[in-house]
């Protein structure tokens, strides 16, 4: 039983809501979710990521790989005609998927590659600008623009 309580993150944070949201739901989607077919995330740069999925018995031709909003999905059909074909041990399941990533804010794919069996998918983050750190100045009670004004005409 794995159930978090968040309110306390409501009560000291503002604006936060929806990430507890998805603390909440990704908790609930991660539980049904299945496990085929097995993956890995590693980080291979500082805001670069790699999601690397084992796909065994699939050609490129039969992976679909779609981003909407922040979602990634990825799907496999396989067409493989087993007609004619008497297995007497299964160990390579072939069997069709799909599997879903909720993707953070700015975070878009890169590129996608599909070797020996393994679908590479590389991630980046790119923050722009306009939300990244910046340092704001403390003037003496009058308005930045009105000091600066003043120096300008001082000089």
């Amino acid at each position: 039983m794995r159930n978090f309580d968040f309110s306390p993150l409501y009560r000291s944070s503002i604006g936060f809501d929806r990430v507890a949201s998805l603390l909440d739901s990704l908790s609930r989607t991660e539980q049904s979710q299945p496990s085929y077919p097995p993956y890995n995330i590693e980080l291979t740069g500082e805001d670069h990521y790699r999601i690397t999925m084992a796909v065994a018995g699939f050609d490129r031709s039969e992976l679909n790989i779609e981003v909407n909003q922040n979602n990634l999905t990825i799907t496999g059909q396989n067409a493989a005609d087993e007609e004619g074909r008497t297995f007497l041990h299964r160990g390579i399941a072939a069997r069709n998927f799909e599997r879903r990533f909720q993707l953070a804010d700015h975070v878009r794919v890169e590129t996608a590659n599909f070797e020996n069996g393994l679908l590479h998918i590389d991630l980046v983050r790119e923050v722009p600008e306009a939300i990244k750190p910046r340092t704001i100045a403390i003037g003496n009670g009058e308005s930045v623009a009105t000091v600066t004004q003043k120096e300008t005409h001082a000089a």
